[in-house]
This record gives structure tokens, sequence and C-alpha cells, in this order.
């Protein structure tokens, strides 16, 4: 029996991929096959620890790590999942009241064919000839005031509660990492907000923590303007795509 659970896991990872390359194309022919499968077993592993092991449950996890990150189920910015997956009930109800959640953020957050999204990347990658100015005593509040202009309909949906505690998020990597610099801390901060409070360990984004944890870079400050300048060429990039009409 378990020779044969074991395949059907496969099978299904399989047909997750596929589907994954239909979802978020640009991503996954980026992250290769390796990266991709790797994201997709965690995802189902976690998935089956809040008790979604059916496969329309299973399917929706999947959609909703694309979406938000694969830690979306402990991140700040969006507690009203974290507080269904939680919920004993079973697992087809709060799969669809996830979904609900998913439409109602889509329609006002999003917005049409994720116009907000698309604007929000403009604006971030905007920031690499305006760098934000920040003083230790005001951190915190420009972060805030920084990101409900970045995005706005997603600053209001997350409230000052949760983008407090993604700033708190950053300080505390940042430090860990010895980035010596205020501008070092606002990239975590805005790497969060932007890809999820999981990013820096995340199979979908394995630049980011492939260059966190790159032993070739010595000085931390390096680190840190290497980290930027890489998320600054994949928004250009993702920018690029989604002018064309692209889909991500």
């Amino acid at each position: 029996m378990t020779v044969f659970e074991a395949a059907a896991l496969r099978s299904f990872e399989d047909e997750m991929a596929a589907h994954a390359r239909k979802f978020s194309p640009r991503l996954c022919e980026i992250l290769g096959d390796a990266h991709l499968h790797a994201a997709l077993h965690q995802a189902m592993e976690r998935a089956g620890d809040y008790g979604f092991t059916n496969r329309g449950p299973m399917r929706l996890y999947i959609e909703l790590m694309f979406l938000f990150g694969s830690r979306f189920d402990t991140d700040p910015q969006y507690p009203k999942l974290g507080k269904i997956l939680n919920d004993p009930d079973d697992q087809m109800r709060r799969a669809d009241r996830i979904y609900h959640e998913i439409l109602d953020y889509m329609e006002n957050v999003a917005g049409p064919d994720s116009a907000n999204v698309h604007k929000a990347l403009e604006f971030l990658a905007a920031l690499k000839h305006k760098p934000i100015a920040l003083t230790p005593d005001g951190f915190d509040a420009v972060m805030v005031r920084e990101m409900a202009r970045a995005f706005p309909q997603k600053a209001a949906y997350v409230g000052d509660d949760g983008l407090a505690k993604l700033i708190r998020e950053g300080r505390t990597e940042a430090k860990e990492h010895g980035f010596p610099t205020l501008r070092g801390v606002a990239m975590l901060v805005i790497l969060k907000f932007a890809f999820g409070h999981g990013c820096t360990d995340d199979p979908l984004y394995p630049w980011i923590s492939a260059t966190l944890r790159d032993e070739k870079i010595v000085d931390p400050e390096a680190r840190a303007m290497r980290l930027e300048n890489k998320a600054m060429t994949w928004l250009d990039h993702v920018i690029a795509r989604l002018r064309k009409g692209e889909r991500l």
C-alpha cells in the first residue's frame, strides 16, 4: 500500500507541475523542473499538515503558494488564510472558505487582470532611480508609507499590524545576515512585501536564498547590494514580460 500511495503522490505531483506551468508559466520557466518539483513537494507536505489531503484542497494550496509565496500559511500579510487553515472544520469546507477569500482578494486588492499588482511592481522597480530616504528613528514609519504608496490596496488589506510584523521580520533577518545599512533592511522588507514573508528561503525564488548563502560573498554590504541588484533585474524582466501581455 505504501508503494501505491507513493506512486499516486508522484503522479499527482507531475499533474500539478503541468498545471503550474499553465497557472504561472513565466515563474515555472525560470524555476526549471528541479526547483518546481521541490516547491510542489514542499507545498504538498505543508498542505497535508493542515489536513488537506483531497485533490481539490491540495491543488488550491499549491495555487496559493504561487500567488502568495510558499509560507503564505504563516505570513502576517494573510492572517485570514492562516486562521482558516488552522480551523478544525472539514477540509472541503475550509477550502471553500479560502476560495471565496481569494476571490475577494483578487477583485478588491489585485484588481482586474492584476492591474494593481502590475502598478506595484512598476513602483518598486522605479526605486533604483530614486532610493528611499531612511533614518533610524523614522524607519518603520517610512517603510509603512512606502508600502502604502507602492500597493495601497494591499497595504490596506494587510493593515498596520501586519505591516509592522513584516518590518520586524525584515529587521531580524537583516541582523542575522549582518546587513550594515538601513537600505539593506529596507530591501528585505520590500522583498517580503512583494514575494511573501518566507521569500528568503522559498523554493519559488531560489535566487534570494542563493544570494544570502553565497559563501563567495564575505562582505555583508556587498551581499545586500548583490541581492538588491538581482531583485531589480528580476523586476525589470517581469515588467518587460507584463508589458508584452504575458502572464507571470
